[in-house]
């Protein structure tokens, strides 16, 4: 069954290893606000190209969270991801076109500390962007808070300090399902176990 528009939240991160750990507590904190986790991963494996899956998914979401701390160039060329830049465009494209969201879309970028990120994307700058310093514990702070602050956040949930005391055993579920895939986690996976974890959860 889809998930609730009002409840979606489109997360617009990077997926690699060295990001992999903010990634999950992002899932897991936007699971244990009540929320509906979604990303690209969701529709792997279908016959679309990735771009119009990732349209797709922002349509179908009234939120997004895009993490634009990875600023730097990378490889030996020293290059930079614009992915992520790429993407929050899509999602302001959505918000501001009505037809394509006609009960809203609403967008955070999480950025990189001390406002770095108004020297490489300075149209941020009229924005209230949260930062963080790469650690779970920072990222599931914000992400939390910004949750809680949007009209379709319904309490009781479990509060930041319960979700990041979850986080380690949620981590290790999903190394236990990578181990059992043979070095595969999928969506389905992620998903699966952030509901366990979210359901051992006390609310406030």
């Amino acid at each position: 069954m889809p998930a609730a528009y009002e409840k979606s939240v489109f997360i617009n991160c990077p997926f690699d290893d060295d990001f992999q750990a903010l990634f999950h507590a992002i899932v897991l904190t936007v699971a244990a606000k009540g929320f509906t986790p979604r990303c690209a991963h969701e529709t792997e494996g279908q016959a679309d190209p990735r771009m119009a899956r990732i349209a797709r998914g922002l349509m179908e979401s009234k939120y997004s969270i895009h993490d634009l701390s990875r600023y730097q160039g990378q490889g030996a060329e020293n290059l930079g991801r614009f992915n992520m830049p790429l993407e929050l465009g899509m999602a302001l494209g959505i918000r501001y076109l009505k037809e394509a969201a006609p009960a809203g879309h609403n967008w955070v970028a999480l950025v990189p500390e001390h406002f770095i990120h108004q020297r490489f994307i300075s149209d941020l700058a009229g924005f209230d962007s949260p930062d963080h310093d790469q650690q779970p514990a920072t990222v599931i702070r914000k992400v939390a808070a910004w949750l809680s602050m949007q009209p379709d956040f319904t309490p009781p949930t479990p509060t930041a300090k319960t979700i990041l005391e979850a986080y380690p055993g949620f981590c290790t579920r999903l190394n236990t399902e990578k181990a059992d895939a043979l070095g595969t986690l999928t969506w389905p996976s992620i998903i699966r176990s952030a509901q366990v974890m979210v359901s051992a959860m006390p609310s406030v």
